[in-house]
């Protein structure tokens, strides 16, 4: 019998009982459609934790000082002064493969401007601050080499601070904002990157030579830490390298004693915080994935039900010269008919669930092309899976047997 032949049997067969061919698509519809808004979920907050990495730049690895002790309290790391300005300057000098590097000395005070006053961070950072960063000068300019070097009050706003003293980060340029009651002149504003992973405002700060820092702000002669930016992310391991080997000779740190410094590579931390995103995506369209096995038993018992119902059918079929192989094509038909069809309006349910969920709620979500394929074929399989049973036990009937059969 011709494969077409049998196509068109199938499909009339299905055509029946639509009500028992629809609520049987129903459980694959539901399958697929949350596997692909689940995994849409998890692959989204991913891209998102990467995006915010991102953020904080490129090829970083930030150097914290040591770690105070209290008693056999550990408190941290950059909780010791163990980073000095010759530290830094050597790191400058002598660590090859990096574009720039930049201290960061770090307090809250008050910044007054006309009749405005507002409490925020400031931070103490070379020139490279910015760029090393991948912050965006939006209105003035970024200040030099030469403002580090005399300790000149000059300040960049981040965008938050610049519209609560002036309005608009235009009108900031040019006017004098009071740190701590010393004047600084506003020279430039960061265009606005909105809150961290954390939740914190990354806006609301003010930068300042750190050579200024530590004489009108934090009083501090040590730094917490040094942000050094690599080349390329390949030339990392080998920076690392080089700041360890120049850091353990200038702290005069003996072989096997502990270092008095950490350095955390920006790119372990991305895959840190993204195998966690994965974790999520992998559980997630684990759980939905039951949902798809349980569609499948679904069409094997709707088939089993079918094979009972049509016994009769099937051995006329026989005795008129259907092969076993027919019968078995036929019903296979069916159920592949059942699972595929199921798939695609699962597809598109998974694909509006994901808009949905992220404008109703604001997450992150992606659609992605393997998601899709992967969960069409896998709803293909189930069919070929879950309905091969009951075609071969329909194909396997006796055919007197079966046109005995009321």
């Amino acid at each position: 019998m011709k494969f077409s032949s049998t196509w068109m049997m199938a499909l009339r067969a299905l055509r029946r009982n639509p009500m028992r061919t629809g609520l049987t698509m129903l459980g694959i519809i539901i399958g697929v459609g949350a596997v692909i808004a689940m995994v849409a979920i998890g692959v989204g907050a991913k891209a998102q934790v990467a995006r915010n990495m991102s953020q904080m730049g490129q090829n970083m690895l930030m150097v914290f000082s040591g770690a105070a002790r209290s008693g056999r309290v550990h408190m941290g790391f950059g909780s010791a002064p163990t980073l000095t300005k010759k530290d830094y300057e050597a790191i400058r000098s002598e660590v090859a493969g990096i574009t720039g590097a930049t201290p960061e000395l770090r307090g809250t005070a008050q910044a007054a401007a006309g009749g405005e006053n507002v409490s925020t961070t400031v931070y103490g950072v070379s020139e490279d601050y910015v760029g090393v960063r991948s912050w965006t000068v939006a209105a003035g300019e970024n200040f030099g080499g030469g403002d580090v070097n005399r300790a000149a009050k000059v300040a960049v706003l981040g965008n938050t601070v610049a519209s609560n003293l002036f309005g608009s980060a235009e009108a900031a340029v040019g006017q004098v904002v009071r740190i701590k009651n010393a004047p600084y002149e506003v020279v430039g504003v960061l265009k606005p990157k909105g809150a961290n992973m954390m939740g914190d405002d990354q806006d609301d700060m003010i930068l300042v030579p750190w050579t200024s820092a530590m004489v009108r702000i934090t009083g501090g002669t040590s730094f917490r830490s040094i942000t050094v930016q690599a080349e390329s992310a390949e030339q990392s391991d080998a920076v690392v390298a080089q700041l360890t080997e120049l850091l353990r000779e200038r702290h005069r740190i003996g072989e096997g004693k502990e270092d008095d410094f950490n350095i955390r590579n920006q790119q372990d931390m991305v895959e840190m915080a993204t195998s966690t995103a994965s974790t999520m995506t992998v559980l997630l369209g684990a759980i939905a994935g039951v949902s798809l096995l349980v569609g499948g038993i679904g069409i094997m018992n709707i088939m089993l039900v079918s094979v009972t119902e049509r016994t009769r059918e099937i051995g006329v079929r026989m005795a008129v010269g259907a092969r076993g192989r027919d019968i078995l094509t036929q019903f296979l038909v069916e159920s592949v008919v059942l699972s595929v069809g199921g798939g695609v309006l699962g597809i598109v349910l998974g694909v509006v669930a994901a808009k949905v969920v992220s404008a109703q709620f604001g997450w992150p979500t992606l659609v992605s092309a393997e998601s899709v394929a992967l969960a069409f074929l896998f709803s293909a399989a189930i069919g070929v899976f879950f309905g091969f049973y009951p075609a071969r036990k329909a194909a396997g009937l006796d055919p007197i047997e079966a046109l005995r059969y009321e």
